[in-house]
């Protein structure tokens, strides 16, 4: 299941991956988050993968295949969240495909994963 994730920064959109990620789930929950972000043609999307998530349905992969594909120039910037060290050569897959950049921070780094998203970096002191 994806739900929105609360108090994020003017232009983005969070969401966070739970369980099993449906078709339904991009439809209902992904899509209409993003439709403002998409009308401006600047997408800032932070995805967080929950840490009870399991999976994407094969459905729900092609349905953000088919939203990326579509809108392909209107990607600025993607922050993944996770510990899963795949998505560390997936995301550098990905980032050489799409014209926005895509980053994968840590899920001790959510913050820094926002700020980034706006272009800000944070110091750590």
């Amino acid at each position: 299941m994806l739900h929105l994730l609360p108090r994020m920064p003017p232009g983005t959109v969070g969401v966070e991956a739970v369980g099993n990620v449906s078709e339904e789930d991009y439809r209902q929950v992904l899509a209409p988050a993003l439709a403002e972000a998409l009308q401006r043609r600047e997408v800032r999307l932070l995805y967080v993968l929950g840490k009870d998530f399991d999976s994407f349905s094969a459905r729900g992969t092609s349905e953000t295949t088919k939203l990326w594909a579509k809108h392909l120039k209107d990607w600025e910037r993607v922050a993944v969240v996770s510990d899963a060290d795949w998505l560390e050569n997936t995301a550098g897959l990905v980032s050489r495909l799409v014209p926005g950049q895509v980053k994968v921070f840590e899920t001790d780094e959510i913050d820094e994963a926002k700020a980034w998203l706006v272009g800000i970096t944070l110091d750590d002191d």
